[in-house]
């Protein structure tokens, strides 16, 4: 370039007035300066946006249709996604009830829960559809307005038959068919027995996380505490899970491994048995004492065949080494004879047994 034209340009510039630097806003084209931002805001947004994950789906396509259940883990609807009859399980981390710390830690949480979930698939599992980190932009049937900005949802298979809880508490006063009761057990433990394999450990094993689908299959449920067995078992510690379902271990704040879900596994077995509740007159703080202390265990009805009762034993045995695995107890399972009936009540018969009486529980 020639220096003399460049000293000219130079001092053209720093001749232009404050004055010829105003503009008429009629005269500028605000069509195309929104374009130009447009496409600069754009650019900037794909360079920042983090990549999805395998597990996200698009929130677009999600209708949210009638409210199941509300709680402390969140809300529960009705749903389609993309043409799917689904459920979906929304949390609010701005509730107002939380500070900033535990939204970080139900994110985290969150993330978690579904990065395990997604990779499973068995037939005792609740199928996992995908997840979403943010889903403000749905409606929910109860409420015109978007959700708060940091709402994240579950979406997994709908099972109509609900939870194995409700499925229970329907039928407290005529119990269950004995091989119902083994065949719901036998899900449940298939269901274990996969994930254990996959060293996962669920550690909230309970009727209220297991869900009944088409021709009464159990399905599990409810991975947002579960995690990876540790090598080490002092890495695992803390009480995690649901009391009444907690193994003594856990209870105790001791290292524990997957043998706390066996544990578990066979308190919801003593419930499918006896459609009620373990401990309906002791309170949480007796309770915890009881199990690790004075070694309390749900009492056996006087009916309950042997081979059931001696699983239910070994399974809340207090030394996590003497409980068996998962898959032994499929096998103990499968070779339970029911074509005798026996148990609670008759096959297709309504009276049930007296070893309950006065009734107990809900």
């Amino acid at each position: 370039m020639d220096p003399s034209t460049s000293k000219e340009s130079k001092g053209n510039r720093n001749n232009i007035s404050s004055k010829d630097m105003i503009f008429r806003a009629d005269k500028i084209d605000l069509k195309s300066l929104d374009l130009q931002l447009s496409k600069v805001w754009s650019k900037n947004f794909e360079t920042q946006k983090k990549p999805r994950e395998p597990w996200e789906i698009d929130p677009t396509k999600l209708q949210l249709l009638n409210l199941l259940a509300q709680g402390s883990y969140g809300t529960l609807y009705r749903a389609t996604y993309d043409g799917q009859d689904v459920a979906v399980k929304l949390l609010d981390w701005e509730d107002g009830t939380r500070t900033a710390a535990e939204a970080v830690e139900i994110r985290s949480l969150f993330t978690q829960e579904v990065s395990v979930w997604y990779k499973l698939s068995h037939p005792n599992i609740t199928n996992f559809v995908g997840a979403s980190m943010g889903a403000s932009q749905l409606k929910t049937p109860e409420r015109s307005t978007n959700l708060p900005p940091l709402s994240c949802c579950v979406v997994v298979e709908y099972l109509p038959g609900g939870t194995l809880k409700n499925y229970l508490f329907k039928n407290r006063i005529k119990k269950l068919p004995f091989k119902v009761v083994i065949q719901l057990a036998l899900d449940l433990a298939k269901g274990l027995s996969y994930l254990h394999a996959q060293r996962i450990v669920h550690r909230d094993v309970k009727a209220e996380n297991m869900l009944i689908g088409s021709e009464r299959t159990l399905k599990i449920a409810d991975f947002g505490v579960a995690r990876v067995e540790a090598n080490n078992p002092c890495e695992m510690t803390g009480t995690t899970g649901t009391l009444g379902y907690m193994a003594p271990e856990v209870l105790e704040g001791k290292p524990y491994n997957r043998k706390c879900d066996v544990y578990s596994f066979g308190v919801c077995v003593w419930e499918i048995y006896c459609c009620d509740l373990p401990y309906p007159d002791i309170s949480f703080a007796d309770m915890t004492s009881a199990v690790v202390k004075q070694n309390l265990r749900p009492d056996i009805p006087r009916c309950c065949p042997s081979s059931l009762a001696n699983i239910m034993k070994r399974c809340w045995d207090a030394n996590p080494n003497k409980r068996p695995e998962m898959d032994e107890l499929v096998r103990l399972l499968e070779s339970i004879d029911t074509t005798r009936g026996g148990g609670m009540i008759p096959e297709d018969q309504s009276p049930g047994c007296f070893c309950f009486a006065p009734s107990r529980g809900p």
